[in-house]
C-alpha cells in the first residue's frame, strides 16, 4: 500500500477475462500491418514490446472487419478472411509469452473509409453526411497533400445502407470475431465510437434514416446491439465482449450526448456487454478540433463522463483521454472508473506498468503531446514517436550489448546527447557527458518553458543520467586537450545549432532579440553576458530580483517567475513562423503581450507535425497576429516596417522584436575534434536542424551503434 499506484496494480476482471493489473494499452490505429493486412514482424514485434512492459490488456486497435471495404489506412490491419488467422495468431501467441492478454477492436470506417474514397470504392454510411466547412487543409503543406489521407483521382460515392447492407455489416463483425477467437485473442471490443459505422448510427447528427435505424435512440443503437448480439452468439456467451462508446461528440448540434450515452451503456449491457470503453468525439469543424476529441490535450478529458457511465451500469469501465498514472490510481480508488487506457503514454514508453510497480515513475518516458505520432496517420505514413525512436521499430532497432565495450565520450548535454548517453550506457560503454553550461537541457531547457509538456522530456533525461554511470561534467568545453586526457574510443557531438543574424537594418539594437539571446536569458546559459548587452540598470536589477539568473534546475520555477517579469515589452513582433517562433507566440500571448508573428515563407509552422500545428496556428490567430509572405525591410525602435504578399509597405508598432529565423546546422565543434583522428559522430541540430524529434532519434540511432 506504501506504492501510490496501488489501485492500478491490482487484478482486475472484465467478464471471464482475469487481468494482472488496471493498465490498458488503448486501441489505436498504427498502420504497422503489412500492405495486405496482414501481421508481420513489424507489428507483432510492436505488441510483443508493449507486453513485455507489463500491460494487464493490450488492445489491437481498428481491425477491419471487411478488409479492404471500409479501411482508412494504409496499413491496416485485416480480420476479414481465414487467411489473416496465422499472422494474428503468432502475434497472440508472441503477448502471452509475457503473461499479458490481448483483445482484437472490430472496426468498420464507414463515412471515414478514407482508403474507400480514394480507391473509388463506395462509403457505406446512414445516411447521406452533412457537408461541414472547416479550416483544416489551411495549414497543410503541398508535400503533405501529396499523400494526404483520402485524396484519390475517383469522386466519391456514398452508399445508403439498406436492409441487405445492415444484415452484410452484421455478419462482416460477428464473423470477424470468430477468426479472432480462433486466432487466440483473449477479448472482442467493437468499436462503436468515432463516426465510424456504428457510431454513425448512434449520432442523431449523422444519422438522418425514417426506418427502424433511425429516429429514437433504441433504433439508432439498433444496429450495434444487433452487431454485439450476433458477436456474443459467434464467440460464445462466455467469451468476453465489450463496446467502445462517445461519451459525447463536441462541436456537434444534435449529436451524441452524455444522457445518450448513459442510455446507450445500458442497452449494451442488457445485450450482454461485459464492458464499456469509453471516449469522445469531436466533428471536424477545425483542426483544434480533434484535440478536443478523440485524441485530447486536455488532461484526464473523459474521466468525469465515464465516471456517470459508471454510475449506470454494473460492468466495468475502461476511460482513455490522456490520464496520468496518478490520476488513474485515485479514480480508480474512488470507484470513478475500472480500468485506465493508454495510448500515446504507451507509445513513449512501453515499460510503464513495470516501472509503476518498481514505485519509479521518475523513469517513466514521457509522452510530449506534440501529436507526431497521429499525424502521420494523415500522410498514409506509418505512427512516429518524437520521444522513442524504437516505436514501430522494435523488430530492427534493438539495444543490445556492445560487442566491445569502449569509452564514448558525448559532447552536449541537450535532447541528443543525453539519448545518446543513455543508450550507450545501457549497452555497456563507459560514457563521459560533457556541457559547456552549468546544466543539462540545452534547446530542450528553452523549448520547456514555450511548451511545459517538453519539460517532462527534460526531467526525464536527466534523471537518467544521474541513475547510468554516466560521468557528467559541466562548465566543461570540449577540445582537443579533452579528448587527449579522456582517450575515449569514439566521440558523439551533440552541439546544437546557430542561429545567425539576418541581414534586416536595426537588428542590432537592444530591444531586438535573437533566439539564442532569449534562451540564454531566460534559462541561466551565460545569462550575466546577455543581461549586460541587453538590458538596462533598472531592468537588470529586476531580473536579479526576481531570481531569474539561478533558476537552473526548474522550468516550472521559470514558467511562473516568467508571468511575473520578462525582458520583452507589451507590443511583440516575431519574425518566423516557424516552430521556434509559433511556440514562442503561444508562451507569449499566454503572458498578455500583443503578438505578431511574420513568416516570409507562405505556410506557417512546417516543422511542426499537423495536428501540433493547428493547436498552435488556432492559439496564434486567435489570440494574437500571422501575416505570411511578410517581407522585413527594417527594424526601428518603435516599428518594424515590412511588406505583404503584394508588396504594400506595412508598419507595425513594438516593444520588443524577436528574431525567430536563420537557424543552421554548426559542426564546428565536431570538425575539430575529428582532427584528433577518434571517429566522430553528429547528431541532432549540429548535423541538420530536426528540433526535439530529431535529436532524439539521432541520439538513438548513435547510442545504439556507436
Amino acid at each position: 500500500m506504501s506504492n501510490p499506484f496501488y489501485p492500478l496494480l491490482q487484478p482486475g476482471r472484465i467478464g471471464t477475462l482475469e487481468l494482472r493489473n488496471r493498465i490498458v494499452m488503448a486501441p489505436m490505429g498504427s498502420n504497422f500491418a503489412e500492405t495486405d493486412g496482414t501481421c508481420g514482424e513489424r507489428i507483432q514485434a510492436y505488441y510483443e514490446a508493449r507486453a513485455k512492459g507489463g500491460a494487464g490488456l493490450l488492445t489491437m486497435g481498428v481491425c477491419s472487419v471487411a478488409f479492404p471495404h471500409g479501411t482508412g489506412e494504409p496499413y491496416q490491419v485485416g480480420i476479414s478472411r481465414d487467411d489473416f488467422i496465422p499472422g494474428l495468431a503468432a502475434l497472440t501467441e508472441r503477448v502471452h509469452r509475457h503473461g499479458a492478454k490481448i483483445a482484437l477492436q472490430l472496426h468498420h470506417g464507414g463515412k471515414t473509409a478514407a482508403l474507400d474514397r480514394a480507391q473509388g470504392r463506395e462509403i457505406w454510411v446512414p445516411s447521406i453526411p452533412k457537408m461541414v466547412k472547416n479550416d483544416i487543409m489551411s495549414a497543410i503543406t503541398p508535400e503533405e497533400l501529396s499523400t494526404f489521407i483520402g485524396i484519390g483521382p475517383h469522386p466519391v460515392r456514398m452508399r445508403v445502407m439498406d436492409q441487405a447492407d445492415i444484415a452484410q455489416m452484421v455478419e462482416w463483425f460477428a464473423a470477424a470475431a470468430q477468426r479472432a477467437k480462433q486466432a487466440g485473442f483473449d477479448g472482442i471490443e467493437i468499436h462503436g465510437a468515432h463516426t465510424y459505422i456504428l457510431a454513425g448510427f448512434l449520432s442523431a447528427y449523422y444519422n438522418q434514416r425514417d426506418d427502424e435505424y433511425g429516429g429514437p435512440l433504441e433504433n439508432r443503437a439498433r444496429l450495434l446491439l444487433e452487431v454485439l448480439r450476433a458477436v456474443k452468439a459467434r464467440v460464445g456467451a462466455d467469451f468476453p465482449v465489450w463496446v467502445r462508446l462517445d461519451s459525447e461528440e463536441l462541436h456537434t448540434p444534435g449529436g451524441i450526448t452524455l444522457a445518450d450515452a448513459i442510455a446507450t451503456a445500458k442497452l449494451c449491457e442488457a445485450a450482454g456487454a461485459d464492458a464499456i470503453s469509453v471516449s469522445a468525439y469531436a466533428n471536424m469543424t477545425s483542426g483544434i478540433a480533434f484535440t478536443d476529441a478523440p485524441i485530447p490535450q486536455k488532461p484526464a478529458a473523459y474521466v468525469s463522463n465515464a465516471a456517470a457511465i459508471k454510475q449506470a451500469v454494473k460492468i466495468p469501465i475502461i476511460t482513455a483521454g490522456r490520464i496520468e498514472p496518478e490520476v488513474a490510481a485515485q479514480a480508480i480508488a474512488d470507484g470513478q472508473f475500472d480500468f485506465v487506457a493508454m495510448a500515446r503514454k504507451m507509445l513513449a514508453d512501453p515499460d510503464i506498468p513495470i516501472k509503476l510497480e518498481r514505485n519509479r515513475p521518475q523513469d517513466i518516458r514521457p509522452c510530449i503531446y506534440c501529436y507526431a505520432c497521429v499525424s502521420e496517420i494523415f500522410v498514409n505514413r506509418r505512427v512516429k514517436c518524437a520521444v522513442n525512436a524504437q516505436t514501430g521499430h522494435e523488430f530492427e532497432a534493438p539495444i543490445e550489448p556492445a560487442a566491445t565495450p569502449g569509452h564514448v565520450l558525448v559532447v552536449g548535454g541537450g535532447p541528443g546527447g543525453m539519448e545518446a548517453a543513455r543508450v550507450a550506457a545501457l549497452r555497456g560503454h563507459r560514457v563521459t557527458l560533457v556541457e559547456r553550461s552549468d546544466r543539462l537541457g540545452g534547446t530542450l531547457f528553452f523549448a520547456a518553458l514555450a511548451y511545459p509538456e517538453n519539460g517532462k522530456l527534460l526531467d526525464y533525461l536527466v534523471e537518467q543520467m544521474q541513475q547510468l554511470p554516466i560521468d557528467v561534467q559541466l562548465s566543461t568545453e570540449a577540445d582537443a586537450a579533452l579528448v587527449a586526457r579522456l582517450k575515449p574510443n569514439s566521440i558523439v557531438v551533440a552541439t546544437g545549432a546557430r542561429r545567425a543574424a539576418p541581414a534586416i537594418k536595426g537588428a542590432e539594437q537592444k530591444h531586438v532579440w535573437s533566439g539564442d539571446e532569449l534562451r540564454r536569458l531566460m534559462t541561466g546559459d551565460r545569462a550575466d553576458e546577455i543581461a549586460k548587452a541587453k538590458l538596462g540598470l533598472a531592468e537588470r536589477a529586476m531580473f536579479k530580483a526576481g531570481g531569474m539568473l539561478r533558476v537552473t534546475d526548474s522550468t516550472q520555477a521559470l514558467q511562473s517567475l516568467s508571468k511575473l517579469w520578462m525582458p520583452l515589452g507589451k507590443k511583440v513582433v516575431i519574425v518566423g513562423g516557424g516552430l521556434v517562433g509559433l511556440e514562442l507566440a503561444e508562451f507569449l500571448l499566454a503572458r498578455g503581450r500583443q503578438v505578431t508573428v511574420l513568416e516570409p515563407g507562405n505556410r506557417a509552422g512546417r516543422e511542426l507535425s499537423i495536428v501540433r500545428r493547428w493547436r498552435v496556428l488556432d492559439a496564434v490567430t486567435s489570440h494574437g497576429t500571422l501575416h505570411l509572405k511578410a517581407t522585413v525591410q527594417e527594424i526601428t525602435r518603435d516599428a518594424v516596417l515590412w511588406t505583404n504578399a503584394d508588396g504594400a509597405a506595412q508598419r507595425t508598432p513594438v516593444d520588443s522584436v524577436v528574431l525567430a529565423i536563420g537557424a543552421e546546422a554548426d559542426d564546428r565543434v565536431a570538425t575539430a575534434l575529428a582532427a584528433s583522428g577518434v571517429p566522430v559522430q553528429r547528431i541532432g541540430d549540429c548535423a541538420g536542424v530536426n528540433y526535439i524529434e530529431g535529436a532524439m532519434h539521432d541520439g538513438h540511432r548513435a547510442g545504439r551503434t556507436v
